[in-house]
């Protein structure tokens, strides 16, 4: 087809995606003048990029298939809105070419590479395939067409174990199990397979011999219609889990300039092997000597602000100029490397409970403001709804410094500044992650996540004093903001009486843990707060909103505080702390459910269910999967006994909450 219609100048666009990359393709589109289009779901009404774009298309039912993937959907939006250009972000259609290929017989410009290139260099088999004719270093391993489980189990032998089952068609972990013996490669295909088709609509795998210890290397590329090909340097994404990366940053700390400048040729010349037009990203993986060719994503990649931030170019800006026919801004020796960037990928999901994700209604969002070295891209904001149906990342926090050990440190300080209420988050697993001395040497490979995270996932510090004192500090702030609705009364300011000094006592729990009770003294002299026969003087001011300046004995410390019913959250100098208000006019009790029935973590689709009614299960054996959020989570027997009940089957849709299975102690 000839490019020139493939690629031309256009003043709508739409963006075929959802989230953080929506909102940032949104605003690069408006600051250059382009009309935006946004699509949505049924579960995204009033979300923050339908709200950023112009116009917004209704796509249809929560489901990704039903709305997101759905190409006829979304090219009818297209149609109806009069945009002549579509940007696919990452993710859901990103590199789909039977997508791109329908843009192009619509006459819509697909912001990216042709179907045909997407084709050859999409496919990790058929990439990997053309990589060993350029003669590119390839990790052994099988890339056929063929997918009976025979052939893949006989690959598997062939190649050795420890082996890497990888989905064809996607990224982002899904679809990818590692598997350590021949013993657990047929269960490891089957739920490869399932998820693989769930997320990317294709079910294809490849086998890869593991490489123990590795790094994850990847090189930038980008390329136009006239022929012109650049690579950006490299980005290091070892920091994972679950095959899906936490932290990345650029340029990679492991590789010198010899091996930079190696490993980015290499890169350009796998993407010059297709005439690759568009952004994309060459993925190597490194045992510490040697670099292979592990794929090519043939789209944005969510870690791209680090490669901004270290070359001063913005990456969507450039996407949409390749897209509009231009030639790109500079030439290779133009392109400048400055300085260290470091990213961390903010999710919803409770790292205490292996990461299950968290949905629910944000409920507060404090972080410090975008300024020079520091970038929040976000995709959701205070009141908005975590929904159990898409990838579970709120946000990404970027640092950019002179040095790497500046950039951490600034990113660090993002961190411990940001405060996500209403979903429980990972940001205090990042902010652990990013301040391990193992992180801050570079000796870490791929599974270092996996290793350390007993170390990473602390149980939380105990409330101490100081989170005693602030959590009253908090309540009696609260109730002042109640009692500004009463006309103006002394009794208004706290602590004033006519005569005598009266006490007011406050209960608190942390967890499980007992009660500790604080005693507020107030009247004519300063209030006090005593806790455990140890009296202090107490005073606080209010700076902003779920902020105040606390101080205790003369030392003034500033304390963030929210407060959600009976539930308080607290961050002071010692840490982040959640405390519960034992009201003593609460009538409050608990409710217990008991350990022998399994119930729904999360709202999702029962994949599998691996145990029948009467099977004898050992303490961990596997009993069911649930797809939540596109990853496959498997529920386990608490303890050793009998599966009494399975009240669900594969296909079902549950609620969070509904009972799945029961479980009878075998009474040993």
């Amino acid at each position: 087809m000839d490019r020139s219609k493939l690629y031309r100048r256009f003043r709508t666009l739409l963006i075929a995606n959802r989230g953080e990359i929506a909102v940032r393709v949104i605003r690069t589109a408006k600051r250059m003048g382009l009309r935006t289009v946004a699509v949505y779901s049924e579960a995204d009404r009033g979300a923050m990029h339908v709200e950023m774009a112009d116009e917004a298309v209704l796509l249809g039912p929560a489901r990704a298939r039903d709305s997101y993937l759905d190409i006829a959907r979304v090219i009818e939006a297209a149609r109806k809105t009069g945009a002549e250009a579509v940007h696919p972000g990452y993710g859901f259609l990103s590199e789909n070419a039977e997508f791109a290929q329908a843009c192009a017989e619509a006459g819509i410009v697909f912001v990216g590479p042709t179907a045909e290139m997407m084709t050859a260099m999409g496919s990790k088999s058929g990439s990997k395939a053309l990589m060993e004719k350029a003669g590119v270093p390839l990790v052994p391993g099988y890339h056929g067409e063929a997918q009976d489980e025979a052939i893949l189990a006989n690959a598997a032998n062939k190649i050795g174990f420890p082996v890497l089952v990888k989905a064809s068609a996607g990224g982002g972990g899904r679809g990818m199990r590692i598997v350590r013996s021949a013993d657990e490669l047929s269960a490891a295909i089957v739920s490869a397979k399932r998820e693989a088709k769930a997320a990317f609509g294709d079910d294809r795998l490849l086998i890869e011999k593991f490489v123990d210890n590795p790094r994850h290397i990847e090189v930038q590329i980008i390329g136009d219609s006239h022929g012109n090909l650049l690579s950006l340097f490299e980005r290091e994404c070892t920091l994972q889990r679950r095959h899906q990366k936490v932290i990345e940053e650029a340029p990679s700390p492991t590789l010198n300039a010899t091996q930079r400048e190696a490993v980015c040729a290499a890169a350009r010349k796998a993407a010059g092997a297709v005439n690759y037009v568009g952004a994309g990203t060459i993925e190597f993986v490194s045992d510490g000597k040697d670099v292979f060719f592990i794929e090519m994503n043939t789209r944005l990649q969510v870690e791209h602000p680090v490669t901004e931030l270290i070359t001063g170019i913005d990456l969507v800006e450039w996407q949409l100029r390749v897209a509009f026919g231009e030639k790109l801004p500079l030439n290779q020796d133009q392109i400048r490397l400055n300085g260290h960037a470091i990213e961390a990928r903010i999710y919803a999901e409770n790292p205490a409970r292996n990461f299950m994700p968290s949905v629910g209604k944000i409920s507060a969002w404090r972080h410090p403001e975008d300024s020079e070295g520091l970038r929040i891209d976000a995709g959701y904001r205070a009141t908005d709804t975590v929904s159990p149906y898409y990838d579970a990342m709120l946000a990404k926090m970027i640092a950019w410094a002179p040095t790497r050990r500046d950039a951490i440190e600034r990113l660090n300080r993002g961190l411990q500044g940001t405060d996500i209420r209403g979903v429980i988050t990972n940001i205090p697993f990042l902010a652990a992650l990013i301040s391990h001395p193992q992180v801050a040497a570079n000796t870490i490979d791929t599974g270092f996540i996996e290793r350390e995270l007993e170390a990473l996932t602390p149980a939380p510090p105990p409330a101490g004093e100081l989170e005693l004192c602030a959590a009253v500090a908090a309540l009696l702030g609260g109730e002042a903001e109640v009692a500004k609705a009463v006309a103006h009364s002394p009794w208004q300011s706290f602590g004033w009486m006519p005569v005598g000094r009266r006490e007011r006592v406050f209960s608190f729990r942390q967890g499980h843990g007992a009660e500790r009770k604080v005693t507020l003294r107030y009247g004519k002299a300063p209030m006090t707060l005593a806790i455990d026969r140890r009296e202090h003087t107490f005073a606080f001011s209010r700076a902003e909103r779920d902020s105040f300046d606390l101080t205790l004995d003369n030392v003034r410390t500033p304390v963030v505080a929210m407060i959600d019913g009976h539930e308080l959250y607290l961050r002071t100098r010692n840490g982040r702390f959640e405390l519960h208000w034992v009201d003593p006019f609460g009538g409050e009790t608990e409710e217990q459910t008991g350990e022998d029935k399994i119930m729904a973590p999360l709202p999702g689709t029962v994949v599998a269910v691996l145990a029948q009614e009467g099977a004898k299960l050992d303490k961990g054996a596997p009993i069911l999967t649930l797809e939540v959020m596109k990853m496959e989570q498997t529920l386990r027997a608490p303890f050793a006994g009998v599966l009494k009940a399975v009240r669900c089957k594969v296909g079902d849709i549950v609620q969070e909450g509904a009972e799945l299975a029961e479980v009878e102690p075998s009474g040993e």
